[in-house]
């Protein structure tokens, strides 16, 4: 029970963020269920059962919140749901750790690419409008984040909502519902892979029960994070997790030792946090020389 009630209290976080910023739940919750040495493939069947509730209600509550862009979403959901069951099907066959250095390298460029953006180039962004995205990017990005996210337990938020932010043509809150409403269609035609591939017998049903509940009762409140919470302020959010989640990732393939490890954790969230703040500061001149 006890194990139940971390999970659940897991999904909520998870979703907490995942709602807020695009990307999360399937990162964090793999990480906790790979501590109790759970099988990758297992873990990612777990994870993506979970996420067909939490989805859904996040998905739900970003449309309430009129944060989805629809074409973006279904010129990304196809090809996902498309290469999210082929990855699922593979995962049950290899071994995904092994190409998991080199998506972190590629994300923490991206969350560093953010943060340029927004602090360096950051009128560029204060748009009110979404600008015309092309397919010929979108569809094969999705398949990419889908097939990631099928092998890695997570993937498709850290791989689609820093490239629509980085393409100067879409606002973040629209970037992280779009992510979200689109994550459902893949998360279920993955899970019918799993289904097919590995067994239904393998898949721990509590713990699957646990993050979704979690998962659903942080989807509403998320979603209207994303609504009430500064452009900048959001963008500084995403770049930050990316930045920090993709370095400890980095950080396991290094023979480093504990207390140097732990001093770069604490300087990155120093350096999101002072961020934040200097940003409010800055928002808040900008409000009062608009008056």
């Amino acid at each position: 029970m006890r194990k139940l009630f971390i999970f659940a209290l897991a999904g909520f976080l998870a979703q907490l963020v995942d709602g807020s910023l695009g990307m999360g739940f399937g990162a964090s919750s793999s990480s906790i269920l790979l501590t109790y040495g759970i099988a990758p493939a297992i873990v990612s069947a777990t994870v993506h059962f979970s996420e067909i509730a939490t989805t859904a209600a996040s998905g739900t509550s970003h449309w309430k919140f009129e944060n989805v862009h629809k074409p973006t979403m279904l010129k990304l959901a196809i090809p996902g749901a498309i290469s999210g069951f082929i990855g699922a099907a593979l995962l049950t066959r290899i071994h995904g750790d092994y190409i998991k250095p080199y998506i972190a390298l590629f994300l923490l460029s991206m969350g560093i690419y953010i943060l340029y953006q927004f602090l360096i180039k950051r009128h560029k962004e204060l748009h009110t409008h979404v600008g015309k995205l092309s397919s010929a990017k979108l569809v094969p990005q999705g398949a990419i984040a889908g097939i990631l996210d099928a092998i890695g337990g997570g993937g498709w938020g850290p791989v689609n909502t820093p490239l629509l932010l980085a393409s100067h043509k879409i606002q973040p809150r629209y970037a992280i519902g779009t992510v979200s409403a689109s994550e459902f269609f893949v998360t279920l035609s993955t899970s019918l892979s799993f289904i097919l591939f590995l067994g239904i017998t393998q898949i721990n049903w509590w713990f699957v029960i646990a993050l979704s509940v979690g998962g659903m009762l942080a989807a509403p409140i998320s979603a209207y994070l994303t609504k009430i919470l500064p452009i900048n302020i959001l963008a500084i959010c995403v770049g930050g997790l990316i930045i920090f989640t993709n370095s400890n990732a980095l950080l396991k393939y290094f023979d480093s030792d504990a207390t140097i490890t732990n001093i770069i954790r604490f300087a990155i969230i120093c350096a999101i946090v002072i961020l934040v703040i200097i940003t409010l500061i800055r928002n808040k001149k900008l409000s009062f020389s608009y008056k």
